[in-house]
Order: structure tokens, then C-alpha cells, then sequence
């Protein structure tokens, strides 16, 4: 399975200022993770090379998940946040690329999971 529940298209914003939509080939990259080293505009700082999420809970209002950054295949940051089915909303808020991320795997959970096609 790949670590948002699905094949994702977007706009790679990996430059800040110089948002790009990646090809075929950068997009299996992205999808899987740890493109570092594979594809040019990887950032060379030193930060992660991938997410992975997990629902710990699905209360039918409410998920729980947990999600882990990674590098070289070891934790490099992780947490645990809530998300309101209604509100559709996060608590504790996150933002940038983790909220973008966290977005497409509820979706794709949504959809795959619970055949809610209207995201509820």
C-alpha cells in the first residue's frame, strides 16, 4: 500500500516560491517516499525523507491518527492528531506539507476504508 492510501497528484512545493507539477516518474517517487538522492528537487537539508500515517481510531465523528516522519528508514519526528468528520478540522492544527499529506491519507482512508465517497 502506498503511505497515503493511494496514488496522489499535486504541486510539488519542495522550492519555496517555485511550486512545479511533477511528471509520471517524479510522481511514483513522490508517492512512495524517499525520493532524496532520486529526484533533483529534493530538499538537501537535513529533513525527512518520508510520512507514514495510521488511524489508531474511528469513532464515526472522529479519527485519531498517528503519523511518523522518516529518515533513512528510522522515526525523525512523530505525533498524534484528532480529526473532526464534521468540522473537518485537526486538533492539535497542523500545517504545512504534514496538513496537505494528512488530507490525501484521510481521503483516501475515507474512500477505500468506508466507502464514504462524500468524505464523511
Amino acid at each position: 500500500m502506498l503511505p497515503l492510501g493511494g496514488s496522489w497528484r499535486g504541486e510539488c512545493r519542495s522550492e519555496p516560491g517555485c511550486p512545479w507539477h511533477p511528471d509520471e516518474n517524479t510522481l511514483r517517487l513522490c508517492n512512495l517516499g524517499y525520493a532524496r538522492g532520486a529526484c533533483g528537487r529534493f530538499p538537501t537539508l537535513d529533513g525527512p525523507d518520508a510520512v507514514r500515517f495510521a488511524i489508531r481510531a474511528d469513532d464515526g465523528g472522529s479519527l485519531r491518527i498517528s503519523w511518523v516522519m522518516e529518515r533513512d528508514h528510522h522515526p525523525f519526528a512523530h505525533g498524534a492528531v484528532e480529526y473532526s468528520l464534521d468540522a473537518r478540522a485537526f486538533s492539535p492544527a497542523i500545517d504545512g506539507p504534514l496538513l496537505g499529506q494528512a488530507q490525501a491519507y484521510i481521503a483516501s482512508y475515507l474512500n477505500r476504508a468506508k466507502g464514504r465517497a462524500d468524505g464523511r
